[in-house]
């Protein structure tokens, strides 16, 4: 049977950045997948990571930045960018950015392996 999800967990993080997850391990307890509404104020970074799940990231407003091993991606608004499992990458919004990301499977802090963590 369907299940409406009425409203999102707001996850914690630092930095100033909202997640606000709809579907996922902190929300609906879903280990499949989770999806994600993001917000992140300009000058926003986090650490390199090399996840044990693929990420689809789809920019909403401003552009993500995704650094990764051969340059760094741009991804403006109407973009997406797929990430896959084991790749070392690192996102920052220097301008701020709106995005949605999905993960498949859910993301984890136990499995996204953040350099430093």
């Amino acid at each position: 049977m369907p299940r409406l999800v009425q409203s999102p967990v707001r996850v914690p993080v630092p930095g100033g950045k909202l997640i606000d997850e709809y579907v996922g391990r902190a929300s609906t307890s879903t280990e499949q997948v989770s999806v994600a509404h993001m917000r992140s104020p300009a000058g926003w970074q986090e650490p390199a990571q090399a996840p044990e799940f693929d990420e689809v990231t789809l920019v909403l407003g401003g552009a993500v930045h995704v650094e990764h091993d051969g340059g760094t991606l741009v991804v403006g608004a109407g973009q997406a960018v797929l990430t896959r499992a084991g790749e070392r990458v690192r996102y920052t919004t220097p301008d701020g950015a709106e995005y949605v990301a999905v993960c498949l499977p859910a993301f984890g802090p136990d499995t996204v392996h953040r350099e430093g963590e």
